[in-house]
């Protein structure tokens, strides 16, 4: 079974700018609201245009400037009716294996901080062998760098990922590095939407997975490269 899935991030309060294709999944990696942002309604907006967008699965995590969000959880686990928020959990659709966290490293004021224990904790404790690997934070050293050329990615993620071994790893943040990298058998894809460099919302990234593949290099494997394209 071929699941099309679409990814966006760091969509910042501009989340109405973007127009999405219809699909199967759509993954949100964090930053939906800005650090700014206190109004609860807010988030209840932002579930809103969840709702209405088409897509038989709608999953996301937080960001680092999602200090609404992640006060929201505090008083419950799902902040979302027509979404489902990825906390350190797996989920299962289509046959396929998805786990989400949103920890970022070094941005102590910031939401979703965590030292560099708990990172390493946090990562150590993701299961092996996914299908999609949801982050806020890239890995270090992959499609990472600032427009001030920093390396802002996690190194403790960095360190993990050749045992967690995922088939595609979506995440954002690094605004300036929005694309796609393929390292072995792992697809990277910093879906980030908002461009600091034009002030524009990027469109979305859509791609196609096959559940059910009997090893990563196998025929059944079916991340096609070549069809990841912006969404229409």
């Amino acid at each position: 079974m071929e699941t099309r899935v679409t990814v966006i991030s760091d969509t910042h309060c501009r989340h109405d700018e973007i127009v999405l294709p219809t699909g199967d999944l759509l993954i949100h990696c964090g930053d939906m609201f800005n650090l700014s942002t206190k109004a609860p309604e807010q988030i209840l907006a932002m579930d809103e245009w969840f709702g209405k967008q088409k897509f038989a699965q709608i999953l996301c995590t937080g960001g680092n400037h999602d200090r609404q969000l992640e006060a929201e959880l505090s008083r419950q686990a799902q902040p979302f009716r027509n979404a489902h928020f990825l906390k350190d959990e797996i989920v299962e659709f289509r046959g396929l294996k998805i786990f989400g966290a949103p920890w970022v490293p070094e941005l102590r004021t910031h939401a979703f901080f965590r030292d560099p224990s708990a990172l390493a904790a946090a990562w150590a404790r993701v299961p092996p062998d996914i299908d999609i690997l949801v982050t806020h934070t890239p890995p270090k050293g992959i499609l990472d760098r600032s427009s001030r050329d920093r390396s802002l990615g996690c190194p403790s993620l960095a360190k993990e990922l050749r045992r967690i071994s995922p088939r595609v790893h979506c995440f954002g943040h690094v605004h300036a590095a929005a694309g796609r990298q393929r390292l072995g058998k792992t697809l990277f894809i910093n879906a980030s939407s908002y461009d600091g460099n034009t002030g524009a919302m990027r469109p979305p990234v859509t791609f196609t997975l096959s559940s059910g593949a009997a090893s990563p290099t196998s025929q059944s494997w079916r991340t096609r490269l070549a069809q990841l394209r912006p969404g229409r």
